[in-house]
């Protein structure tokens, strides 16, 4: 059974609201504002969300006069309290789409369920391999000789809704974690951005566990 996107999701020539969540440095954060400043996605960002105070992202959207909502993890007793804080703040942005760049923590439940079809994720390995932290470190243990990134879909699982986009990297002889990683980085700054001109544009359509391009 195909679900498209939400008829009031397609392109109508108007700009959509985007909200980013991240935890640190913000680099795919700064991509995305970039690619918006410089017209190449039709969007506008309308809210960092992060959920350290001391992420650099808060810098970034500063510079960008993104307003930022900090929602310090450590000052809550579980994650189940830090998700009933997150879900609100989500809401009141009225985004259209809410894009995990760098995002550290694991979505749950409730969150998912409010935005489903709405919410994107960057991982940084060609998906389904290496789901979960340290994807590029995986790669390098396990001996593969092509590695890359993933735009997908949020859903319950981890790191395991349908792909939107994907870029190999090949994995050289010398690579180390850090090595692969900035390569990998450098496809990440333009997957990313990519992916979500496409859920402006309304041309994302999610057929099961594939994502048709329109």
């Amino acid at each position: 059974m195909k679900e498209a996107l939400h008829e009031s999701w397609g392109w109508s020539g108007m700009t959509k609201r985007i909200a980013v969540l991240a935890s640190g440095r913000g680099s795919n954060f700064q991509a995305v504002i970039d690619a918006i400043r410089d017209g190449r996605v039709p969007a506008t960002c309308v809210r960092l969300i992060t959920d350290n105070p001391g992420a650099y992202a808060i810098e970034r959207a500063k510079q960008a006069g993104v307003p930022c909502t900090i929602i310090d993890y450590t000052s809550f007793p579980s994650w189940d309290a830090y998700e009933r804080a997150l879900l609100p703040a989500m809401q009141d942005c009225n985004a259209d789409l809410f894009v995990l760049a760098g995002y550290m923590r694991i979505v749950g439940k409730e969150v998912v369920k409010a935005f489903v079809g709405r919410m994107i994720n960057i991982h940084p390995a060609l998906l389904p391999s290496f789901p979960g932290l340290h994807g590029q470190r995986q790669a390098i243990l396990h001996g593969v000789k092509v590695s890359g990134c993933t735009v997908h879909f949020v859903d319950e699982s981890l790191d395991g809704g349908p792909i939107i986009i994907q870029q190999c990297v090949p994995v050289l002889k010398v690579d180390d974690e850090d090595a692969l990683a900035a390569r990998i980085l450098d496809h990440e700054h333009r997957c990313l951005p990519e992916a979500i001109r496409l859920f402006c544009e309304g041309r994302l359509v999610i057929d099961g566990r594939r994502v048709r391009i329109r």
